[in-house]
């Protein structure tokens, strides 16, 4: 079990969405340089000065690149530490080094935070023989050199803690689209199922009445090709969406008409009230669906989180090339709602999928909004 957990840990590659270089990094570096500057005015019992210099280039220049090349760091930063305690132990030179070189424990939660197992396993040891080293240049209690191993096992356990949860995080994301794909090509493949079976039985009719009346054939002929053109548009939609291999039920998907159901009359607050307007005929079945899905899970959100609403409004309007949808309530900012929800995710990876847009977020006065976009065509991107 230990050996699984060692070789699990050696294999593990870099995250692969570690931030770039920003103002902040630029700020702690500056904060670092004026805490040294100040320790080295202000005190009196300092290692010589040449060695606080290489002792701080060491911790604070690496700092830079502790997303970028962790490991690179690492071996900079505790390399160079360890050489001034050598010297120091063989100089005898006495005074201690900067407080501010407690930020080396950055470098250590970088290490396990963006590093790969490899290169975390490596870094550690780097960071343990410093440890040992240091120990030696600076007569410290038993106590305190515990104390010092505890604060940087405890520096790695936290990067590693926080790597494990944005790992998990991502995990959950990637389900919660993989989900809505599903659902999304379920519900294609019903539409087109539909079309296909309306295809056969008047391809069938057509046959039997060919003979006798060849003109309701070239009318059954042309049904045929508008059914068809209707499902080379579905199927096109359906390139690139995921399906799990589960039985289908080749049920009606609601769509549009439908949003107006879930309007109520408001006994159990809060009130919903549905709007419909412009141009809503002759949607692309998969964007009716959508749009019904959407200000279906929008109100559940909204009922479930909006604290003291007392309205939820869903306006739905078409005009030639797209339908807008937005749900508004007027619940209070407290309601602890946030968009990166799971549910959110796979609201906006449906609305994506469908080659449309997605927002959500605080309303400008009060309450939550949800709006998205859709093509009326549903053509993916």
């Amino acid at each position: 079990m230990a050996a699984d957990a060692l070789r699990s840990l050696w294999v593990e590659p870099r995250p692969t969405s570690a931030p770039d270089r920003g103002p902040r990094d630029w700020a702690l570096v500056a904060a670092l340089v004026g805490w040294s500057v100040l320790e080295v005015v202000l005190r009196q019992d300092l290692a010589p000065l040449p060695l606080l210099l290489l002792a701080a280039l060491a911790v604070i220049g690496p700092l830079l690149w502790r997303r970028s090349h962790p490991l690179v760091a690492v071996a900079f930063s505790f390399g160079a530490l360890t050489i001034v305690d050598i010297v120091r132990i063989v100089t005898g030179s006495h005074g201690s080094l900067l407080n501010s070189m407690a930020a080396a424990l950055i470098l250590t939660w970088a290490l396990f935070r963006w590093g790969s197992g490899r290169e975390a396993v490596s870094g550690l040891g780097i960071i343990l023989l410093w440890l040992a080293i240091t120990n030696v240049a600076d007569t410290t209690s038993p106590a305190d050199s515990v104390a010092a191993y505890g604060f940087f096992l405890f520096a790695a356990a936290l990067g590693a803690a926080i790597r494990y949860r944005a790992k998990i995080r991502l995990r959950d994301i990637d389900q919660a689209k993989a989900r809505e794909r599903e659902q999304l090509a379920r519900e294609l493949h019903d539409t087109v199922a539909h079309h296909v079976s309306g295809i056969a039985i008047q391809a069938q009719a057509g046959r039997a009445i060919a003979a006798s009346h060849p003109e309701r054939a070239v009318e059954s002929l042309a049904v045929i090709e508008d059914a068809a053109t209707r499902t080379l548009t579905e199927l096109r939609a359906m390139v690139g969406v995921l399906r799990a291999p589960q039985d289908t039920e080749l049920a009606p998907q609601p769509g549009v008409a439908e949003v107006g159901q879930l309007a109520d009359d408001g006994r159990t607050p809060p009130r919903i009230e549905v709007t419909l307007a412009g141009q809503l005929d002759d949607l692309s079945p998969a964007v009716g669906a959508a749009i019904y899905r959407l200000a279906q899970e929008s109100i559940t959100n909204a009922r479930r989180h909006a604290r003291h609403a007392t309205r939820i409004t869903v306006a739905v309007t078409g005009d030639a090339d797209h339908v807008r949808l937005a749900i508004d309530d007027d619940g209070s900012a407290a309601g602890g709602r946030a968009p990166a929800g799971y549910g959110l995710v796979g609201m906006r990876e449906r609305a994506t999928l469908l080659g449309g847009t997605f927002h959500a977020g605080p309303a400008a006065e009060r309450g939550w909004r949800v709006e998205a976009v859709l093509p009326r065509t549903g053509a993916p991107r």
